[in-house]
């Protein structure tokens, strides 16, 4: 898995960096030194290049590249809100907004302008056009510029953050050169592929390669896994198009992987695909309609199968549930560990969410579930995922004791301020981790100060002394680990501590 702060977003080009240019050298020989290396007795060029490979990209770079564009974004950045999605300075927690308006000397900080250059292409004569959500956000204007130097205003049809794709619109009587996006694909690792793009403002810029992967799942990018090219791209590249030897549009780019911003032989594309079913509903309905189960779910790791007593590593476990929502209406429980969707196996929580996602709001899902050991069958009308904001507010299912030490944990009771700070039910129980000792139990399985212990071995603890109690009963069963649901930064997540001697 690549670190999500490796990954270098390929759109989002300052206009001046074109500068930067300035200071290379192009380095230009005359043509007849190129022949002056071959002799009468050796092979002509065409021997040493692979089987299967063209001599020439001309042909093809030729008839794709009018439909590729330059999107040019002016925009400005909203310094009152976290990346423009965040919530404003008044829902700021009070620490964070004390701290903005000392920066910024008690004022409410103003939007920065931002100007950035990506790429795009038409995907009908009517002037639909495809490139990268992040290209586009935040954007007050946006101007399409052809390979034939004409210039359009264009606007916003929807955006899709969750797989980096947009669909934008010129309103005009002319007819655009486009190319369609591939619904099924047929590629290998090793075929060739091309990219046209602006990286670096160069407009209509193509590179050749190969496909050097598929299948590749990269930061948090939930609901498509990438096709990785070796074809050169670098900032500006994103949004535009990956082309097979047919002419047909495989994949849009969209990352770079780079310890510097530049080009090092890995680029990631979105396939087409996935592209293609995105761009259909953007283009229909705005938006991206994604089935929702309401539920919080993690991959079940070797700890946690010894502490529920499976058998074998498999299926997501399900660490709470979005009070009212479809699981909840189901009968879902937390601690169920999904095995199967419709009578496919289930491989983790990846796996899971995008299958979900993949449905249609409003179907009928069978799930098989493992609860207490046993297989059981619940089905479950899916719902209409919300935006992120809305899941952020929404609530979850779900004590006083003297401070002690567990697995290596220090611990105090959940005060009313802790509920409110971590929008908890009034009525939820637990206790609050406020120091670990480094190279404890509870260390080594992440769990971190201010994190909240909700549950274990599946149930409520509301005291130190209770969680105390149920590893003391853990044992006296032979288990070797028991299982905890934390209420952490990033939400609840089920952690097995292996249950060595009794403190």
């Amino acid at each position: 898995m690549i670190s999500v702060d490796r990954i270098r977003r390929l759109g989002g080009v300052s206009l001046l960096a074109l500068s930067a240019l300035a200071a290379g050298t192009l380095l230009d020989s005359p043509m007849g030194e190129a022949h002056a290396f071959q002799t009468a007795g050796q092979p002509p060029l065409a021997a040493a290049v692979p089987s299967g490979a063209p001599m020439s990209f001309a042909d093809l770079i030729e008839s794709v590249s009018p439909s590729v564009v330059t999107v040019q974004v002016s925009g400005s950045v909203d310094m009152a809100r976290l990346g423009g999605d965040g919530p404003d300075m008044e829902n700021l927690p009070p620490q964070m907004r004390e701290w903005l308006e000392r920066q910024f000397g008690g004022q409410t900080p103003q939007p920065q302008p931002r100007q950035s250059l990506g790429s795009g292409f038409f995907i009908s004569a009517d002037g639909y056009l495809v490139t990268n959500n992040h290209v586009v956000a935040n954007a007050d204007e946006i101007t399409i510029g052809t390979s034939d130097g004409e210039e359009y205003p264009a606007r916003v049809i929807g955006t899709d953050p969750q797989t980096d794709l947009a669909l934008l619109k010129i309103d005009s009587d002319i007819v655009f050169p486009f190319v369609q996006l591939e619904e099924n694909p047929s590629y290998r690792v090793g075929d060739w592929v091309v990219a046209v793009g602006n990286p670096f403002g160069l407009g209509g810029t193509a590179t050749a390669g190969i496909i050097s992967a598929i299948g590749r799942p990269i930061g948090n990018s939930t609901y498509n896994d990438f096709i990785q090219v070796d074809a050169p791209i670098n900032r500006g590249n994103s949004g535009g198009p990956t082309f097979d030897l047919n002419g047909n549009v495989i994949g849009v780019n969209s990352q770079i992987f780079s310890p510097t911003g530049g080009n090092v032989g890995i680029g990631f594309a979105i396939p087409s695909d996935v592209a293609a079913r995105i761009i259909a509903d953007l283009r229909e309905d705005g938006r991206v309609a994604r089935g929702w189960l309401g539920v919080s779910i993690q991959n079940v790791t070797d700890d946690i199968a010894e502490a529920l007593g499976l058998e074998e590593t498999r299926g997501a476990i399900i660490s709470s549930i979005v009070q009212g929502g479809p699981a909840d209406q189901a009968g879902f429980e937390r601690e169920d560990v999904v095995l199967e969707i419709n009578g496919e196996e289930v491989d983790g929580s990846r796996d899971l969410t995008r299958r979900v996602g993949n449905i249609q709001a409003g179907e009928e899902v069978r799930f098989l579930v493992l609860r207490d050991g046993r297989e059981r069958t619940v089905r479950a009308r899916l719902g209409d995922r919300p935006g992120e904001q809305e899941l952020a507010s929404m609530n979850t299912l779900d004590q006083d004791a003297p401070r002690a030490t567990v697995f290596g944990m220090s611990m105090a009771p959940l005060e009313d301020e802790d509920r409110e700070v971590r929008g908890l039910a009034p009525n939820v129980e637990g206790v609050v981790v406020d120091e670990v000792e480094s190279g404890s139990e509870a260390a080594r399985k992440g769990i971190l100060t201010g994190d909240i212990i909700l549950e274990a071995g599946g149930n409520p603890v509301d005291s130190v002394e209770t969680l105390r109690a149920i590893a003391d009963e853990a044992r006296e069963d032979g288990r070797s680990a028991i299982l905890l649901l934390v209420e952490g930064r990033g939400g609840q997540r089920y952690v097995a501590l292996q249950l060595g001697e009794a403190d």
